[in-house]
C-alpha cells in the first residue's frame, strides 16, 4: 500500500499535508503524533472512508478510489465501537461476511473460542476489553491485507492488553498481513512496530525504521558546574531537567557535538538507554498527551 501525497481539508482548515509513504507487506506500522495531528483522518482516509483533497492511496499500483473493489483489502478499527452496540455478535458477522467475500467463519469462532469470548445479543454488553477484542477477531477474520487500528490498547487492562498485542504479532508474523497503528501507547508500538511515522501538524515530521531511528541518537546525562553552555544548546535536544542535571538527546550524525560536550568538562556524562518515548519528545515537543 502506497499513500502518495494525501493532502486532506475539512471545513476549510487542512488537515493534512502532503502525506507521503509506503507500508511493506507483513509490517507493523506505528503512526505518532500530538492529539489533533491529524492521525485519525489519516486512518479514515487509507481506508477510503474519506475521500482526500488531493493525492491518491493505491495497493499493487490501483487507486483505491477509481476501483472500489480494492476495499475489500483494507479495514478500519475505529478506536470505539459505540456505533455497533446494538448489534449481535450473530449479526455484525452476517454483515462483515457481505462485505469481505474472503471472510473466514471457521477462523472467527475459532479465535472467538481461543479468547473466551460468548456470543452476545448486543455487542454493547460487552465489557470495553471484550469489545476491543471482539473487533480485532472480526478484523483480522475478514483475511483483509490491511488492519488499521485506531488506539487499539487505549483504556483496557494489561490482560487485554497482552492477548491483544499477542494476537497483532501473530497475525503479522503467520498470515502476511500489514498493521497500520495510531496510538499514544509508544511503548507498545516500540515492542511491535517496524517502521514509525512521526506527524506533526498534518505533516511527516520523520518516518524510519524503528531500529534506525533509535540508532540515530544518544541519550545522555550530563551535569557541569555551572548552567547548561550556550555553546551547546543549538546541537542537542533537552528531554528534562532535574536541578543541574540535564537529560538530552544527541544527533550521532552530528560528528562534533560528542567532541565538544567532553571538551566543556562536566562533571557528569552517562549514556542512558533511548526509547521511542525520548524521540518523541525531542521531535514532536512537549509532553506526551494521554486521553
Amino acid at each position: 500500500m502506497k499513500v502518495n501525497h494525501i493532502s486532506k481539508y475539512i471545513n476549510g482548515k487542512q488537515i493534512l499535508t502532503d502525506i507521503d509513504f509506503e507500508v511493506k507487506t507483513g509490517s507493523i506500522v506505528g503512526i505518532i503524533g500530538r492529539n489533533g495531528a491529524g492521525k485519525t483522518t489519516l486512518l479514515r482516509t487509507m481506508v477510503g472512508i474519506l475521500d482526500p483533497t488531493k493525492g491518491t492511496i493505491t495497493i499493487d499500483d490501483q487507486n483505491i478510489f477509481s476501483k472500489p473493489v480494492l476495499k475489500e483489502q483494507v479495514i478500519f478499527v475505529p478506536d470505539s465501537s459505540e456505533a455497533l452496540k446494538n448489534y449481535s455478535t450473530k449479526e455484525m458477522l452476517y454483515l462483515y461476511k457481505s462485505i469481505y467475500p474472503k471472510f473466514d467463519e471457521k477462523y472467527f469462532h475459532n479465535l472467538m473460542e481461543r479468547f473466551s469470548l460468548k456470543p452476545i445479543n448486543k455487542i454493547g454488553n460487552y465489557s470495553k476489553g471484550m469489545k476491543a477484542l471482539f473487533s480485532l477477531i472480526v478484523a483480522f477474520s475478514t483475511k483483509a491485507k490491511y488492519i488499521l487500528l485506531d488506539e487499539p490498547t487505549d483504556g483496557l487492562d494489561v490482560i487485554v492488553k497482552k492477548q491483544i498485542l499477542k494476537i497483532l504479532v501473530e497475525e503479522v508474523s503467520t498470515s502476511n498481513v500489514s498493521v497500520i497503528i495510531s496510538s499514544h501507547r509508544l511503548d507498545e508500538l516500540e515492542f511491535m512496530a517496524n517502521d514509525i511515522i512521526m506527524i506533526k501538524e498534518g505533516k511527516v515530521d520523520t518516518h524510519y525504521e524503528l531500529d534506525e531511528m533509535i540508532e540515530m541518537y544518544t541519550k545522555v546525562q550530563i551535569l557541569f558546574d555551572g548552567d547548561m553552555p550556550n555553546a551547546i544548546r543549538n546541537d542537542i535536544d533537552i528531554l528534562n531537567k532535574t536541578g543541574k542535571v540535564h537529560t538530552i538527546l544527541i544527533d550521532k550524525n552530528n560528528s562534533t557535538i560528542v567532541k565538544k560536550l567532553k571538551e566543556l568538562s562536566p562533571l557528569l556524562y552517562e549514556e542512558l538507554p533511548l526509547s521511542l518515548e525520548d524521540l518523541f519528545l525531542a521531535k514532536l515537543g512537549g509532553e506526551i498527551d494521554v486521553p
